[in-house]
């Protein structure tokens, strides 16, 4: 029966994986336990081994992160085996030791289920792209720096540039198995895709080493041989033996060793749950997935338990196996199961093939992988200015990486790209763009003399236009923008609705603004308040922290058009006698027909109609039929212009003595927008057909009216235009 294709990739990558996996978790067991005697290396190969059953087994089971392999890993060889040595020094005895051991794995586990549950994972998805591209090409360059030597040929204790500048420590051994391995890697995907490239490779790598043993037979013995994994000893009952003797010795835990293992645990978990995000991290950037933080260190830090309490080593995501598993077709978190259950099967069952498998011919495959995950891309950020500084935060993630450690780049690198954004934040202009309110006004219809004083006296008042975010780092950059304007304006409008964020700092800079002004009697008025990209809603937080108080000289507004139409009616209160609105105006009142001769007036009196309207009262719709120019004798009058179902544009507000409709009065085309009663309205109603009736008899008046008519659009349009000027400057 053939496999399913997902099915098939996910066994080729969890073997893959285990191949890798396996021979690195022997060589952290053995580091770890080595410092407690030569009698206890076994023990600790044993460990390493138990813990790629474990952590293999429950972590992706819980876990869920497709293609992810857990294991033991280098952070926690690092902190057990210092743990170990400190220990020793300070007079612990060995038996005491291995059960800190145990105990610091299992600690480590719950406090890893514990940070999942409070969803501390989340804090990885806020990680910039400059730091995971150079936290990519950190661990590749990692990778391929701790495989060159391998590859070579060189000794355990010989480096990187040691081993690289010393062809005399190279063996020709390992350098014809690690070529063919590179060879075959690269080539084989061009022959076929049914079978993984690493698996090729390395079965390519095993067939050019056992090729060479027939002219170096000193390479077919296990004794002393460095080419090979060589020997893991083991077998079934050391693995029984270790369950039951680690039950036995948790038994008699005390307080006080627990309290000692509780501080190195909580750094262990620290350590292992970002190296598993990690990698998370670097697979959602190379398969284009999402993982759940949160969910994965539960899974990990139940993987860790269990591990603990069958006598395995605690461990994580690791970059090199994950790999492997997905260059070699893994697709679902059943391949890192799949790992787990190989590596015990192949433990038991074929430790001594796995013996002879090439060192450089592992090395090989991580090499080619490492160089892969370069992110080459990353030097485009050279060639634009205002890119460069996101190269910097990548080049400095590589360099942390290799001189001191992956950690250390990633938490740098965050740093880096903090300090940059707060510098491009005070850097940009939070202040969009400056109007007087004598050059943009209110979409409030005024008579051709409101105007003229709102264009006289309209300076007075000024709109200002923020973005961005106002901040620590912009509060000074604001009140220079508006110093000048607190010592001449009476009305400052500030244009909220670009704003993305708020912060105490910028409330206290607009807490002495708005006392600036209230010393002057001005006022500072707020338009548009959002609700931040944070949920913050900015005007309940203006509440909450006292910058908008009952008589205090604070407006606030919900739209800018609001807040001019206020600006607008204070300034002509204060410049005009006061206006009784209440009062309905008389024909000859209104400004179309202001000089006219008495028996005019009344002849077109006997034209009109008159109509009352409650506030929120329909006058007419978008399309329908009509001729009428309609006149405001008391009230207002907004026309909306519909646009869904549920959102109307405001286009404009009829005030007192002003007309509507005319451009169906003109040319008799259906109303192009809504026009409703904004508060009870009275109104004169002229339709086309009396219009045309009057002008045989009164032809003057009939061209007058069209004048009139003429005349206060020309004005209208006049204003807007001078008005776009501005905003587009």
């Amino acid at each position: 029966m053939k496999l399913p294709k997902p099915v098939l990739g996910d066994f080729w990558g969890g073997l893959a994986a285990m191949l890798v996996a396996l021979p690195s978790a022997i060589a952290f067991g053995v580091t770890i336990y080595a410092p407690l005697g030569t009698s206890y290396v076994a023990q600790g190969a044993l460990a390493g081994i138990l813990g790629v059953m474990a952590l293999g087994l429950i972590a992706p089971a819980i876990g869920g992160t497709n293609r992810l392999i857990s294991a033991p890993c280098a952070p926690a060889a690092a902190v057990l085996s210092a743990f170990a040595i400190e220990f020793l020094h300070g007079g612990g005895n060995v038996q005491a030791l291995v059960l800190m051991l145990a105990l610091l794995g299992l600690f480590a586990g719950l406090l890893q289920i514990l940070f999942g549950t409070l969803k501390l994972g989340r804090l990885i998805e806020y990680m910039p792209y400059p730091v995971v591209s150079g936290y990519l090409s950190g661990v590749g360059l990692t990778i391929i720096i701790s495989q060159v030597p391998k590859f070579l040929g060189a000794s355990k204790d010989v480096h990187f540039l040691d081993a690289l500048t010393a062809p005399g420590l190279w063996k020709w051994q390992s350098l014809i198995v690690g070529c063919v391995t590179i060879a075959v890697m690269l080539l084989a995907p061009r022959y076929t895709r049914k079978i993984p490239a690493a698996i090729i490779a390395l079965l390519a790598g095993i067939g050019a080493y056992f090729a060479l043993g027939l002219i170096d037979h000193g390479l077919l013995s296990l004794q002393g041989n460095a080419y090979v994994v060589g020997s893991l000893g083991g077998g079934g009952g050391d693995v029984a033996e270790a369950m039951g003797g680690r039950w036995q010795a948790m038994r008699s835990v005390t307080l006080e060793q627990v309290q000692y293992a509780i501080a190195t645990a909580l750094t262990l978990a620290v350590l292992l749950s970002i190296d598993t995000l990690k990698t998370c991290v670097v697979l959602d950037a190379l398969t284009h997935s999402r993982h759940n933080s949160n969910q994965e260190l539960i899974g990990q830090g139940a993987g860790n338990v269990v591990s603990a309490l069958i006598g395995g080593m605690p461990g994580a995501g690791t970059m090199g196996a994950t790999l492997v598993n997905m260059s070699s077709g893994a697709q679902t978190r059943y391949s890192g199961i799949i790992e787990g259950m190989l590596g015990l099967v192949t433990f038991l069952l074929l430790g001594s093939f796995i013996a002879w498998v090439p060192v450089s011919s592992l090395a090989a495959i991580l090499i080619v992988i490492g160089v892969r995950m370069i992110d080459r891309h990353s030097f485009e950020f050279l060639k634009q200015r205002s890119t460069i500084s996101d190269f910097l935060v990548i080049a400095v993630v590589i360099y942390v990486a290799l001189t001191v450690s992956l950690i250390a780049a990633s938490g740098s690198g965050v740093v880096l790209a903090i300090l940059l954004f707060i510098r491009e934040q005070i850097g940009g202009n939070v202040v969009r763009r400056k109007v007087k309110c004598n050059e943009t006004f209110s979409k409030r219809i005024r008579t051709q003399d409101e105007m003229e004083i709102l264009v006289s006296n309209g300076d007075r008042g000024i709109v200002v236009e923020l973005q961005g975010s106002l901040f620590f780092g912009t509060v000074n950059q604001l009140y220079s923008a508006l110093e000048a304007e607190l010592k001449l304006k009476d009305f400052v409008i500030l244009d909220m609705r670009r704003v993305q964020s708020v912060d105490v700092t910028a409330v206290h800079m607009l807490d002495q603004i708005r006392d600036i002004l209230g010393e002057r009697k001005g006022f500072l008025i707020f338009s548009q308040l959002p609700v931040l990209p944070s949920g913050r809603n900015m005007q309940k937080y203006f509440d909450q922290v006292g910058l908008v108080r009952e008589k205090s000289p604070v407006k606030v507004f919900g739209e800018l058009d609001e807040a001019l139409e206020w600006v607008e009616d204070r300034i002509l209160s204060e410049t005009v006698c006061e206006v009784d609105e209440r009062h309905a105006l008389q024909l000859q009142e209104f400004d179309l027909f202001n000089g006219r001769k008495a028996e005019t007036i009344a002849a077109l009196e006997q034209c009109l109609d008159m109509r009352t309207c409650k506030a929120g009262e329909k006058i007419f719709s978008l399309g329908d039929k009509g001729d009428e120019l309609f006149l405001i004798r008391k009230g207002a009058v907004r026309i909306m212009l519909p646009i869904s179902k549920i959102q109307r544009h405001h286009l404009g507000t009829f005030g007192r003595g002003a007309f509507f409709g005319e451009m169906s009065f003109l040319d008799g085309s259906d109303r192009s927008a809504d026009a409703e009663a904004f508060t009870d309205t009275e109104l004169f109603i002229l339709s086309r057909k009396k219009f045309e009736t009057l002008s045989e008899y009164h032809k003057k008046l009939s061209f007058t009216l069209m004048e009139s008519i003429a005349t206060a659009l020309a004005n209208r349009l006049r204003y807007t235009n001078a008005e776009l000027r501005v905003l587009e400057v």
